[in-house]
């Protein structure tokens, strides 16, 4: 984990470095019994250092109170992708010709071999809080947010306009799918 300074809107805390694998999600699976990922069968998601996709807001809820963490707000998750930039478009400033350096996002190029699926997670360069993956490769689950659940970061599927710090999905659907991941925090807000 890695310790996030405190904000305008937040607190310190830690956030994990990584989105959360496949291989410490089978761990919780097999400790809990609780589902497997959506994804688990197909090869493309299932390698053990790409992030876990599949899961829903309550699987990755339920894997953060056994790890004991939890999601991040909205506010910690945008602050800490920001990695210390302020009013920047992207985890990385605002150069978008950089985005195949930071992100594994719709096409290849740079860095972004992996068109149809997940990269392993640390593939691309960190952000200023050397958190990787913060922009594309899965989106990433927020707590609640007024009665919705929330998808920061943009995922592999997307183009540039979805790694924008500010990008959020609004409107998951509720079982998951290839693209939703999620890391975790400690700390309180």
């Amino acid at each position: 984990m890695v310790l996030i300074p405190a904000g305008p809107t937040t607190s310190a805390f830690y956030m994990d470095r990584y989105e959360v694998t496949n291989a410490q999600y089978r761990k919780f699976v097999q400790a809990t019994g609780h589902r497997q990922p959506l994804y688990r069968n197909d090869f493309a998601y299932n390698q053990a250092s790409q992030p876990v996709v599949g899961v829903s807001w309550h699987d990755a809820t339920a894997y953060a109170k056994w790890a004991g963490k939890r999601l991040p707000t909205e506010a910690e998750w945008e602050f800490a992708a920001r990695g210390g930039l302020v009013d920047k478009n992207f985890s990385w400033g605002d150069d978008e010709s950089l985005a195949r350096d930071y992100a594994n996002y719709r096409g290849t190029g740079g860095k972004d071999r992996w068109d149809q699926s997940t990269a392993p997670v640390g593939s691309f360069k960190p952000n200023g809080y050397d958190l990787y993956d913060v922009a594309g490769n899965a989106q990433e689950w927020c707590q609640e947010d007024k009665d919705r659940h929330v998808l920061r970061g943009g995922a592999w599927y997307d183009g540039t306009y979805g790694l924008r710090v500010s990008f959020r999905d609004p409107y998951p659907l509720p079982d998951g799918r290839d693209s939703y991941g999620f890391r975790c925090v400690s700390g309180w807000e």
